[in-house]
This record gives C-alpha cells, structure tokens and sequence, in this order.
C-alpha cells in the first residue's frame, strides 16, 4: 500500500499545561526540517493534539520513516489514509479497501478501535467498532476478531476528516530539541561520551561539542574518527559544532612537570576548564561528561569530585550510574559503536599513567598545578583562540 500521510504522534509532551504549545510548534518545527531535506514536498502541521505530515509528491517511504525515527519528540509514527467523511456506509466501504490494500495475506485476526475526536458523529465508537468488524469479516472471511491480542489493530479517528491507520512504528521519545537550552559535550572517540551527548540531546538540549586532539601523538584519523561520530550523532540532534582543542602542547607541560599518578586528574581539570570557557563564549548554560563510576581511575567519586572544582557550570553525567553493557546497548542502537571501536587512540589513552591516582587529594593537585605557571595559562588561550571548528551534519 503508498501512504503520503502520517499522523505523528507524541508522549511527554501530552502532559505539558498550558505551554504544551511550545513543544508542538518546536516538533513542528523540527519535522518540517527534516523532511524538507527529502522528496515528497512534505506539508506538517498540527491540529487539536495531532501533528501530521502529508506528501504533495513521490517521496521514499523508508527514507521518510527512517528520518522521523529519529526526530527526538516523537514516540510513534503512523502511516495512514485520511479520508472525508462522506457518511457512515462510505466509512465502511474506506475500512474495507483499507484492509485489502494494506495486507496481502488476510489470514490474520483484528481488532478496531474508534476515537471520536468529532463527538458530533451520529454512531458512537462502541457500535462503529462492531459494525467495522463485522464489515471486514464479511469481506474477508480468513480473518478473525481477537480482542485480547489481535495480530492487526485497525485505529479509525473521527475528526473533520477520518483517519484510518493499523501500523505504529516506535520512534525515539524524548523532547523536542531546542526547548531545553544548550550544552557543551566533551566528545571523545570512545563509546561512551556520544551516548552522553545522544541522551541530552534527547531530552531537548541543542548540544555542541568540543574534542582534546594531540598531533602527533593522535592521528588524523582519531580526529575523523571523532567527527564520523559527531555527524552519527547529529542524525538525531541536528548540526552539531565540534570544537577542536590542540591539547599536545598542555599535555606535554602536564608530563614533564606533575607527578606522573596525577595526570590523568590534572588533564581532566585543564579540559574542564578550556570546555567550561568555549561553553560560556557559545551560551551553553551546562557541559556533559560520558563519565560513569568505577569505570576508570579518573572516574571514582573521589576523582569526579576533584575534577569538578574547576567547573562552576553544571556538569551533566547522563551514564553515570550505566554499566558498561547499558551503554553499548545505547550505542548500537543509534550507530555509533563501530566507529567508537575503531582502533584509533585518542589523547586521554597515549597520556595515561601505569598507576593513576583513584582518590586524590584536591589540595595536591592544586599544588601540583601551581607548578605549571603563567605558561599554562598562555598555552589554554593560545589552544582556545587556536581551535577549529567544524559544523557536523
């Protein structure tokens, strides 16, 4: 069967009060860009608690429910014939060219389930759901009416028009982006830290990131590596900037004059700091982590604590609590785990001590910092006005 409408429908947002508006209009928003990109000359609107989208032209079906798929704000996408009321024996006549256009095999058993959005209809949705059942048992008689577990529940809404629908494909929940402010991830090629930035996003958070690099000693290809993940990333969130830190130098002064155990903590402060600075000049009101407990030395509670006295921004920790098969999980779904295990290191790994501290006392690393001088902070400005950025898409 060719559809070219879908109703769209959403979750959270129907729980909104009185500015449930705002997060209509920014999905909205959100659906019409993203479906202006592809064929089909898509018209999106919304209409008393429904938002649809309606092709004017030939479109790719899959194409279009693999973009709407990832549209945060969305729980369920619905291809469907929309139809005018013409009367109540006309309905019947749609329900039944319905079922023969959209299933080849009838041999399966139904349910119909009626909402009447028009409560002026003159037969109420008890009675339209048997008389709807009956219609399609006389048409096809292989099929069967199972209340409990149909394989096939037919929804007809009744509103000016009628919409008929059978199919309700899972999209990714969440808020739409925009309608929760900004935020600076710190994005690096491991698994974990595109998941973190994917689950703010989720929640509506315009995100930007910014990524440690440390030529020679990382690759151009750990830098593709990380841009490849940001663009995965940006199928759901939209175009994101990746801010690009040349961290060799820091890195190198942190080597030659901190105690080799404290490394890891001392660098984490200092990307803190420099993500902290890009975030403020770029309006982001927190920064995100893909840190969680125990995974590493740098990420005990001791470790997080010391790392967080650089920051007066909010620091987001969305897989905190994650074991790592939770995350991997995360990241299959949404694309993003081949390209995290490529095998290219990234800056945090080449720098890294055999015995790294895992409690460390925040007064030694702020005497092992007061070490590093005027010059430290002439290499974080240089490494700030020095960066590149590069818009992912």
């Amino acid at each position: 069967m060719k559809y070219k409408s879908f109703l769209i429908k959403y979750a959270e947002i129907g729980v909104k009060g009185k500015n449930r508006y705002l997060f209509e209009d920014a999905l909205v928003k959100q659906i019409n860009m993203r479906l202006k990109r592809l064929d089909g000359g898509f018209r999106v609107w919304k209409e008393s608690g429904r938002i649809y989208a309606e092709a004017s032209e030939e479109f790719d079906y899959d194409e279009v429910v693999e973009t709407l798929g990832r549209i945060f704000g969305i729980a369920g996408i619905c291809p469907m014939v929309q139809v005018e009321d013409r009367g109540y024996e006309d309905l019947k006549e749609q329900v039944v060219r319905y079922i023969d256009e959209a299933y080849e095999d009838k041999h399966f058993t139904f349910k119909v389930v009626t909402k009447r959005g028009n409560k002026q209809y003159p037969v109420v949705s008890d009675q339209i759901n048997r008389d709807l059942g009956e219609v399609i048992l006389n048409a096809f008689p292989e099929t069967r009416v199972d209340v409990h577990h149909p394989d096939v529940l037919l929804h007809v809404e009744i509103r000016h028009k009628i919409n008929l629908f059978s199919q309700i494909i899972p999209g990714p929940g969440g808020m739409p982006i925009g309608t929760a402010g900004k935020a600076m991830v710190l994005l690096s090629g491991g698994i974990d830290s595109p998941v973190a930035g994917w689950m703010v996003a989720k929640r509506g958070v315009i995100i930007e990131a910014v990524y440690f690099h440390a030529p020679p000693y990382t690759s151009e290809r750990a830098k593709q590596k990380v841009v490849d993940l940001a663009k995965i990333v940006a199928r759901y969130a939209g175009p994101i900037k990746l801010h690009v830190i040349n961290f060799t130098d820091i890195q190198l002064m942190i080597y030659d004059e901190c105690p080799h155990d404290e490394l890891t903590i001392i660098m984490r402060r200092y990307m803190m700091r420099i993500a902290e600075e890009i975030a403020r000049e770029r309006d982001c009101l927190a920064l995100v982590t893909g840190e969680s407990i125990g995974q590493v030395a740098s990420q005990t509670m001791q470790s997080m604590a010391v790392t967080n006295e650089v920051c007066t921004l909010p620091v987001m920790r969305p897989v905190v609590a994650f074991d790592k098969q939770d995350i991997v999980d995360i990241s299959l779904k949404i694309g993003t785990y081949e390209t995290s295990v490529l095998p290219y290191e990234d800056c945090c790994t080449i720098f890294v001590a055999k015995h790294p501290v895992t409690k460390p006392s925040l007064k030694r690393i702020k005497n092992s910092e007061e070490k590093l001088g005027e010059k430290m902070e002439e290499l974080v400005k240089t490494a700030i006005e020095t960066r590149e950025i590069i818009r992912c898409i």
